[in-house]
């Protein structure tokens, strides 16, 4: 099937109560459209990081009591997995869609990354507060940035970087939202405007070595 965008129904799936009902209406209803979006925004991934990608459909297979409140599909550049890597991904949840970029935290190369992060960020930040709306969220399934990178410091930008490391499951996630309001109105080629400027706009991060 083609991606032809999100519609109302689809974020209502996140309304409903129990595991078994979610889960079957996340799998019948929003997989096949992001596996649909995974592979027309796999081309473009891969343009923006220099590199390989894969596009990864969430399966939440370590769920068995509590339905997820989000589900995604994630690029990364291993065809296995996504979650040792830095990675994007489109989520959808009740209130909105998401574009983001992960060091998640099952990152192999935190340590690495952290350094050349606090290395390079002076470099960086012009661009990431030019980008439009961009904004750090403190867990990869918030639905509202915790700020707007142009409301930061660049010494609170730089200690973003810190986030990774604070806790066993340190993340940093960096990205923009569209209110559902706004997301059931676009089709394809919003999204995938919209998905192409901002992981360009961040591919410097996925490329942080």
């Amino acid at each position: 099937m083609a991606f032809r965008g999100f519609s109302v129904s689809d974020f209502k799936v996140f309304d409903l109560q129990g595991f078994q009902p979610r889960m079957a209406a996340i799998r019948g209803q929003i997989r096949p459209k992001l596996e649909a979006l995974g592979q027309e925004l796999v081309t473009a991934v891969a343009r923006a990081t220099g590199g390989e990608a894969h596009a990864h459909v969430a399966k939440h297979a370590r769920r068995t009591v509590n339905p997820p409140d989000d589900t995604w599909v994630a690029f990364g550049p291993d065809k296995r997995g996504y979650k040792k890597s830095c990675h994007f991904k489109v989520a959808i949840s009740r209130r909105c869609v998401r574009f983001l970029f992960e060091a998640g935290p099952e990152y192999a190369e935190k340590a690495q990354w952290m350094a050349a992060w606090k290395r390079q960020v002076p470099k960086l930040i012009p661009a990431l507060r030019k980008a439009k709306g961009l904004a750090w969220f403190k867990n990869e399934h918030d639905e509202e940035p915790a700020a707007l990178l142009t409301d930061l410091a660049t010494a609170e930008i730089t200690r973003l970087a810190d986030e990774l490391t604070r806790t066993r499951d340190g993340q940093l996630v960096v990205g923009r939202l569209v209110s559902q309001a706004d997301a059931v109105r676009w089709g394809e080629t919003e999204y995938m405007k919209a998905a192409g400027v901002t992981f360009q706009a961040l591919a410097p991060l996925y490329r942080l070595r």
